[in-house]
């Protein structure tokens, strides 16, 4: 557990500095007081700083599967959480048979929900420099291999008819999984045109 040592004139100022060493906010902070601050004699001899040590009650992971829990229960939505952690990256996967409303067409809620967790996680932990990557019944695995596999489709037909094809309008990694599954390709470019959320990703011949 990270523990963070600190002094000051009073115990509001010692624990504020812990908890910015720390990267984390109050009421993620456990705090033991070690020395109340006292003023000596004539406000001058022998004065006392306060000394506290501040302590993480929960880990990154800790947090944000304890967040997504509370998330779930406001939702009334009933499904198993789990969560590991990285050196780049928290991911927490969520699965039951009461989850699909979480994904939303093409994904939009998926991705809204993993947007308004890195927000919650960064405002917690000033310090995190992880990306929080949420998953749905593994959908993300399913939706990379069906547009990998669109990506191929198109660009086969791209390179028959030699005229460029438009596809449907994808969030910013959906369209990244096409540019990426046709990157290879010496007679095929991609790029994306249009403005979100109707950005799209253009396959035309080189």
């Amino acid at each position: 557990m990270k523990e963070y040592e600190a002094t000051g004139r009073t115990v509001e100022e010692a624990v504020e500095e812990a908890l910015v060493s720390l990267g984390i906010k109050k009421n993620n902070a456990e705090v033991e007081i070690l020395d109340k601050p006292n003023q000596g004699l004539l406000g001058i001899i022998g004065n006392k700083s306060a000394r506290v040590i501040v302590r993480a009650k929960m880990r990154p992971s800790q947090y944000l599967e304890r967040f997504i829990e509370k998330l779930l229960q406001f939702m009334n939505i009933a499904g198993s959480i789990r969560v590991e952690e990285d050196d780049e990256k928290l991911e927490a996967e969520i699965s039951g048979n009461d989850v699909g409303t979480l994904i939303g067409r093409r994904g939009k809620t998926l991705s809204d929900l993993q947007y308004l967790l890195n927000v919650v996680m960064r405002r917690q932990f000033s310090g995190l420099n992880k990306m929080v990557v949420l998953d749905v019944e593994n959908y993300r695995s399913r939706r990379e291999k069906t547009l990998t596999q669109l990506a191929k489709n198109v660009a086969r037909k791209v390179m028959q008819e030699g005229q460029e094809q438009e596809l449907e309008p994808m969030t910013p990694q959906e369209r990244r999984i096409i540019h990426l599954a046709l990157h290879d390709l010496p007679d095929i470019i991609t790029y994306s045109d249009g403005e979100e959320p109707q950005r799209k990703v253009i396959i035309a011949p080189r």
